[in-house]
């Protein structure tokens, strides 16, 4: 049986278009990218995953709610913030803000991992919280947040877990198009919600 980086869907295979992001193909990346993380078992990154679940549900029941308006992530935010089909309280666009900043978050942490090849994985992970989250956060929070990142597993823990017996050579490859395929995806949208008065990243 093939490792599961090599059966799951990538964000370097999400399409873009110039109407967006394709929406269904993302929704299926960012499941895919999240449920990885539930090999390194007992809920390590369960502070990573319950907030990205949390949106990826939110973003979807808004995709469900008006798919034949929401092709792509750009309609469907427009959509909804317009008035559209079943719009309301602007949730799935609270969502999918809230979504894109939190695989920024786990984008650079593990950037940070391939980059550094000397740092564990919880000095990757600080480095990009306090770049990238930390900001939107009460104290509160910043100190939960603190303590789950102490929780994370050793780097060659990591490895061992994720690539399931596999290469990590080839997982290091496959990892680079991900990420590189989630920041053109993060890049777009940024400047999309962030100059249409959506949210901020």
């Amino acid at each position: 049986m093939a490792p599961y980086f090599e059966t799951a869907k990538s964000f370097a295979d999400v399409p873009i278009t110039d109407d967006g992001v394709d929406t269904a193909a993302f929704l299926l990346a960012s499941t895919d990218f999240v449920n990885m993380f539930d090999l390194l078992g007992g809920g390590v990154f369960a502070f990573v995953q319950n907030d990205l679940r949390s949106n990826i549900t939110g973003v979807r029941h808004r995709f469900d709610a008006a798919s034949a308006e929401s092709p792509t992530l750009e309609k469907l935010v427009t959509n909804e913030c317009s008035g559209g089909s079943g719009a309301g309280d602007r949730h799935g666009t609270a969502c999918l803000v809230r979504l894109v900043r939190g695989l920024w978050f786990t984008c650079e942490a593990l950037r940070n991992m391939q980059r550094d090849r000397n740092a564990e994985l919880h000095t990757c992970f600080k480095r990009s919280y306090d770049a990238n989250l930390k900001h939107h956060h009460s104290f509160v929070i910043r100190s939960v947040v603190s303590v789950a990142i102490r929780a994370v597993p050793h780097r060659r823990e990591f490895y061992v877990r994720i690539t399931q017996g596999g290469s990590h050579e080839k997982f290091d490859e496959e990892l680079t198009k991900w990420l590189a395929g989630l920041e053109r995806i993060v890049l777009r949208l940024r400047a999309f919600l962030e100059e249409g008065g959506y949210g901020r990243i």
